[in-house]
């Protein structure tokens, strides 16, 4: 909801995300689907339109979208169509594109989100269904020409299409990351939105609470969370602008400036009917065997949500914590990792959340690049809990690990990091200070409680940070007390 100058408005958003198929062939020819290569080079003699050539379906294509669906927890339709789109672009050839309309291959399905607040909530799928990408107009290479690369064109795409249960920029940028981090677990498409095998068109809509839905406009290819954020929350805005100024919304699509962070025209809003569409006379309607899609659903991973629920109840995380690390897969397996090799699953989560998330971060890489393999993390945390070195000391090994790409144990050994917790070293210590700070031992005895952690403060500094801080604490209370 959007405080206006008049009253409050609900935000109504809708998703169509177009995920790119993680196959190395397109979806109805031979020819690689791999990003990149020379203009040009990855095309068949299909995906150029060339008179006569006939398309074939790639049978890998039909399971990643099924095993796409089954992860959504959607219907898989066992028959389904694929239809003619019929409209012109330059780059594409055909003048059509084979997409599906009324008949596609997964009906409805969820995604559930997960809220600050620690509530969810249920994002309701409409249908996925498999279509052919275009290619790709090109108009930086010549001031006076276009051109046009077809390496994308006939590539595999699966449009997944939300319901309008959507009612804020922060529940769409979660909605976008909770659907990418499923199809990245299913293996069903990588979730490159810089390469673009991601991108997301957004309908937007506003109204007075409890009115109808109001006249919706399409922000087109929105290629990362931020920007997806940024667009509902300008073209909401807008609307409730136009509205409260007395003008009408005009139902257009529109494309996102990243750079001005806005919103503008670039054409009225095309309706089913202006496609004519038809089932294309070259594809048979695509029949699925049940037992097929049964063992497909037998091979899937633990997904998200599940993985979540049970790393709360294996390692006791919190939902914050769960929530955290399974956002990815690499990191939700390395952090498991750390906590069978450490034996301990909090603090297996604290280190990979904490110091292990905040040092990639600033070297800017992934968790799959990180410099400290998921053994060593866990042997680190291991020398903690068995008294080798402090939590403190920790810090500053694991600091080295980044730097030197060094065991801890070996960090530990060089540089004489091994916590003291032999008692007679500890107490000539402890006698040491009281010694020297007679005058703070008096004022203590006299009722000054505070002043215990000065005297923890002196003996740490006396045995250079070494002496283990639970048998500093034991035997400091002892000693003072006289």
């Amino acid at each position: 909801m959007i405080q206006g100058e008049t009253g409050p408005w609900d935000v109504i958003v809708g998703m169509e995300v177009h995920a790119q198929v993680l196959s190395e062939a397109k979806l109805f020819s031979g020819a690689s689907a791999r990003f990149g290569g020379a203009p040009n080079h990855h095309v068949s003699l299909v995906d150029a339109a060339m008179p006569g050539m006939l398309p074939v379906i790639n049978k890998y294509c039909v399971e990643q979208a099924v095993r796409a669906g089954l992860g959504l927890k959607a219907r898989i339709n066992l028959t389904s169509i694929f239809d003619r789109k019929n409209y012109f672009y330059p780059d594409l050839p055909q003048g059509y594109q084979i997409s599906q309309y009324k008949n596609p291959i997964v009906g409805e399905g969820a995604v559930e989100i997960d809220l600050p607040g620690g509530e969810t909530r249920r994002i309701g799928i409409t249908r996925l269904h498999l279509e052919q990408d275009a290619g790709k107009s090109l108009h930086d290479q010549n001031p006076d020409e276009s051109y046009i690369d077809l390496n994308r064109a006939g590539v595999a795409l699966m449009e997944i299409v939300s319901e309008p249960d959507i009612r804020s920029s922060e529940e769409a940028a979660l909605y976008l990351k909770k659907l990418r981090a499923i199809l990245r677990y299913l293996g069903a498409c990588d979730g490159n939105m810089e390469e673009g095998s991601l991108r997301a068109d957004v309908n937007v809509s506003v109204r007075r609470p409890g009115e109808k839905l109001g006249t919706r406009c399409e922000v087109k290819n929105v290629n990362s969370v931020r920007f997806v954020a940024q667009a509902v929350d300008h073209e909401a805005r807008r609307q409730i602008g136009v509205l409260e100024s007395g003008g009408t919304i005009r139902q257009e699509t529109r494309l996102f400036d990243a750079q001005k962070g806005e919103t503008r025209p670039m054409r009225g809003k095309e309706e089913a009917h202006d496609y004519r569409y038809f089932p294309d006379p070259d594809l048979l309607p695509l029949v699925l065997a049940e037992e097929w899609v049964e063992s497909i659903r037998a091979s899937l991973p633990e997904l998200p949500d599940e993985k979540k629920r049970r790393f709360m109840k294996e390692y006791g995380l919190t939902a914050y914590d769960a929530g955290v690390l399974v956002a990815e897969r690499e990191a939700a397996d390395y952090f498991e990792q750390v906590a069978k090799e450490s034996g301990d699953g909090r603090q297996a989560a604290n280190w990979v959340t904490g110091e292990l998330f905040a040092a990639l971060n600033a070297a800017n890489k992934g968790i799959s690049n990180s410099p400290v393999p998921a053994p060593q993390l866990g042997a680190l945390i291991r020398l903690i809990k068995d008294g080798t070195i402090s939590g403190r000391t920790a810090k500053d090994v694991f600091a080295a690990m980044v730097d030197t790409r060094k065991p801890a144990a070996r960090i530990v050994e060089e540089k004489g990091l091994r916590q003291v917790s032999d008692a007679g070293a500890i107490e000539a210590a402890i006698d040491q200070v009281m010694q020297a700070h007679e005058g703070k031992l008096a004022e203590y005895r006299s009722g000054k409680d505070k002043l215990f952690g000065f005297f923890v403060g002196q003996v740490m500094k006396a045995t250079g940070g070494k002496a283990n801080p639970a048998v500093v604490n034991d035997l400091l209370k002892k000693k003072l007390a006289g």
